[in-house]
């Protein structure tokens, strides 16, 4: 950690401890009454509704359709901090028109000149939990991990930069389906520069940070922003993840069987299939659709070690042990594949773990290898050096081999940070290329006939 981030750790300490234990009598006496909005119960806010006169379809991606301010929660508690929450036009998987909300959290000591769209990982499939919902005061079990996640958020608020927090996988809880998450990103920045509350301007720039479910908004962020976004790709200096998903069927086998993350294969099938309209469960035999229906509205917390030994074949009708024997799931799978995404054309720092058995993860299949626990070494190793081999040199790869997902974040989130202010300041981004070990394959995945 450089020594400006050292000096930064007492701020920092400081502003967390503002966010966590400030008076709601102060915090209701900060803001303007005129523009203070109350925490709702979080399936009954109207915020989250378009509810306009003109289609959904006439905006342009990151028109601001509406815009409340409240204060920022942490656990159910207000603080001082002000947070702007913007209902915004974006787009999901499959290209429709969609509504999304980010929150702005606007630094005490910043001027608005740069700013860091931070991604969750809060992983969930229902929409009550994404950071939108817990910054508005509303609690729930998922909802935890966007509150946790101030220990990354506040050392950024102390430096200077104003915060955007999007709600990465939508209002339909898009879990795994990483171009949704990657358009809602671009979209929230789109909105957060637009607003005039925000205090960000076209003049802002911004970097890119997240890890595990925030790698996947992150990385797409990245990818798409070229093309989707060229206006937001102008104002990046770069991108900062940890613990990413880059071939989800990949991920799917090394998971199988895990016991601690095997719950993840049936909350990613779910967020898959519901992202691309997909009806899974014509292939799950009865235990298969019991789980389903516990984890319909699940979060990461729900699956995360509740399915110790839980493989696919366990939850499929004969004849569809192998989930590459269901066509429609081949093709979604296909389509949130990042090894088959454009190259980012701004700068990259890429961590990824690579001790998963620590975590119960203990498969070793040929063509996949090992990984942190969830996330596959090879694969974020192979998507580094794809990077590398179409134009983009400007990539920093951390391979931690003791350390599993749970553990990475702790090494990886001061160095991101410094990594981020160094492209904040100009200074020449540095390159692993060349010196990146082999990964493994990114092809497309292709069907099988049935079992």
């Amino acid at each position: 950690m450089s020594r400006t981030a050292v000096r930064l750790i007492p701020v920092a300490v400081v502003t967390a401890a503002a966010m966590t234990v400030a008076p709601a009598a102060t915090a209701a006496a900060s803001t303007p009454a005129a523009t203070t909005a109350t925490a709702t119960p979080a399936a009954s806010d109207p915020f989250y509704t378009y509810d306009g006169s003109e289609p959904l379809s006439s905006f342009a991606p990151g028109a601001v359709l509406k815009t409340r301010t409240l204060q920022y929660h942490l656990v159910g508690i207000p603080t001082p901090l002000k947070a702007i929450q913007l209902l915004h036009r974006s787009t999901d998987a499959q290209g429709r028109p969609a509504a999304n909300v980010t929150t702005v959290v606007r630094s005490l000591t910043g001027d608005g000149s740069k700013a860091v769209s931070y991604q969750s990982f809060y992983d969930s499939l229902t929409p009550e939990d994404g950071p939108s919902r817990a910054i508005a005061g509303n609690l729930t079990l998922g909802g935890v991990i966007p509150n946790v996640e101030a220990v990354f958020m506040a050392p950024l608020l102390a430096k200077g930069y104003t915060l955007v927090i999007p709600d990465t996988q939508g209002q339909r809880a898009a879990f795994a389906a990483g171009p949704e998450y990657g358009t809602n990103t671009l979209d929230s920045i789109r909105a957060a520069t637009r607003s005039a509350e925000t205090g960000l301007s076209d003049n802002t720039r911004f970097g890119l940070m997240g890890y595990s479910g925030g790698a996947i908004a992150t990385n797409w962020a990245a990818a798409l922003a070229p093309s989707y976004a060229p206006d937001v790709n102008r104002k990046l200096v770069g991108f900062a993840e940890g613990g990413l998903l880059v071939t989800p069927a990949h991920n799917l086998k090394y998971v199988d069987g895990s016991l601690s993350w095997s719950g993840v294969i049936p909350m990613a099938i779910i967020g898959v299939s519901r992202s691309f309209d997909i009806d899974v469960k014509p292939y799950l035999n009865s235990y298969g659709l019991k789980v389903y229906a516990e984890l319909e509205k699940g979060s990461i917390i729900d699956a995360l070690g509740h399915y110790p030994g839980l493989t696919w074949k366990k939850m499929a009708k004969p004849g569809y042990e192998n989930i590459n024997s269901v066509p429609d799931l081949v093709t979604a799978v296909n389509r949130i594949n990042l090894g088959s995404a454009a190259t980012p054309t701004v700068p990259g720092f890429i961590a990824q773990g690579d001790g998963g058995v620590l975590e119960g993860t203990f498969s070793n299949h040929r063509g996949i290898g090992t990984g942190d626990g969830v996330m596959v070494a090879g694969d974020v190793r192979a998507l580094a050096r794809q990077y590398c081999a179409t134009g983009n040199s400007a990539i920093t790869y951390r391979q931690y081999e003791l350390l599993s997902h749970v553990g990475v974040p702790v090494v990886w989130a001061p160095l991101a940070m410094d990594w981020l202010d160094d492209r904040f300041a100009g200074r020449t981004a540095p390159s692993d290329c060349g010196r990146i070990p082999a990964g493994n394959s990114l092809a497309p995945e292709e069907p099988t006939p049935l079992s």
